[in-house]
């Protein structure tokens, strides 16, 4: 009769048997001989783990934001996220109001009028602190921008929206608002841009027609926040709640029309800072009621279903989603980071990247699968859950 040793068994046979292992199993498994070692770095054991797993690139869609990476590093990432395991490390220092977009293995951080790139390298504990590009040309601070594709679009204190591409070929500016420009987004051919003067705007980035406005919104209150939907179907504007509007309001793209009115039961003042489109028909907001509020904008619905509630009564400034479980919040106050898991309703993790004497908003963030980065009024700072495996001797 013919016994087989368990590392005598065909590759096809391994797999299978190994892929109802959990986390734990696998990882001692993997220590049992080289061979097995090999099979269990294989992404496809990996991938129904990551898939449950916080911020391990593998979104509700089932695209993978981060292919570079082995899955099962990642996990072992989203283990130290879901602890709240990372090294803290101020990357740079200055006295402005900073935004920050991540965009492939650029950072991108406005400091005063200008916005400066840097790259990032993947897994490095380095930072290149002299920027490689500076986009410039606005007359005041630039207050939000963003990336799209090919283009560094940004709205500044000036009033003014200026396109640079990224390869430095051309950079265009006009007069875009009579005041400042608080808010900014960009998908495919258009940009939407909202103001303190109470309106929105919707601009062409055709070749062509670039710098044409297409529609004038009026909100009938200063404007906060924007965002366009994947689909290019539509634009939500988040205003102050000052007004009797609506602080969320959808706005046909093609024609500027109003659609939809969220938020009417708002208290006054409770305005919406961010907005995030995670689908199209999935979105999230948060701002000055201290909440972050996940949305179902399919027709037949169009309301809040999900709440998840800042303890400590702080206006949210800023949120990010890892598009499947994971999202990051940034409050107003002692630079905190919150990170929350929508399968629960209390915060994960909480970081103070601030202290009390230097109390600073968070006024952005962005995480990858490895790091968080997030801007407050003195410093970018960086979390980085690579290295903590070794730091806790796992």
């Amino acid at each position: 009769m013919l016994v087989l040793l368990l590392h005598q068994l065909p590759e096809d046979i391994l797999l299978l048997l190994f892929s109802y292992s959990d986390t734990q199993t696998l990882g001692r498994l993997s220590q049992v001989c080289k061979k097995f070692h090999s099979l269990i770095s294989r992404d496809t054991l990996w991938r129904r783990i990551a898939k449950v797993s916080l911020n391990t690139g593998i979104t509700r869609l089932g695209r993978d934001t981060f292919p570079q990476i082995a899955l099962k590093e990642r996990v072992k990432f989203s283990q130290n996220w879901k602890r709240g395991r990372c090294r803290q490390e101020i990357l740079l220092r200055w006295s402005l109001l900073p935004w920050l977009q991540l965009d492939d293995q650029w950072l991108y951080l406005s400091q005063a009028a200008d916005i400066r790139a840097y790259p990032l390298r993947q897994n490095s504990v380095s930072f290149q602190r002299r920027p490689v590009s500076v986009y410039t040309g606005h007359q005041d601070d630039v207050c939000r921008f963003v990336v799209n594709e090919s283009h560094v679009i940004s709205g500044g204190g000036d009033g003014r929206i200026i396109i640079c591409d990224t390869c430095n070929s051309f950079c265009t500016a006009y007069s875009a608002h009579d005041q400042e420009v608080n808010c900014i987004d960009s998908r495919g051919h258009v940009i939407v841009s909202g103001s303190r003067d109470k309106t929105a705007r919707i601009w062409s980035l055709c070749s062509n027609r670039l710098g044409e406005c297409l529609h004038k919104i009026r909100t009938e209150d200063r404007v906060w926040s924007v965002a366009v939907n994947p689909t290019l179907s539509s634009v939500m504007t988040g205003t102050a709640c000052c007004g009797h509007a609506s602080p969320i309001r959808i706005w046909d793209l093609q024609s500027g029309q109003l659609e939809s009115c969220l938020g009417s039961d708002f208290r006054r003042g409770a305005g919406v800072l961010d907005i995030l489109y995670e689908t199209p028909s999935v979105v999230l907001t948060c701002g000055y009621d201290t909440y972050i509020r996940q949305w179902d904008m399919r027709a037949s619905i169009r309301r809040s279903v999900m709440e998840w509630e800042e303890p400590h009564d702080s206006a949210l400034y800023c949120l990010q989603t890892d598009g499947n479980f994971m999202i990051a919040s940034g409050s107003s106050r002692y630079g905190v980071v919150r990170l929350w898991d929508k399968r629960q309703t209390k915060s994960l993790q909480v970081f103070f990247l601030s202290s009390p004497s230097s109390s600073s908003p968070v006024y952005c963030l962005r995480f990858t699968t490895s790091h968080l980065y997030s801007v407050l009024a003195h410093a970018l700072y960086m979390l980085d859950f690579t290295i903590c495996d070794q730091q806790h001797g796992k």
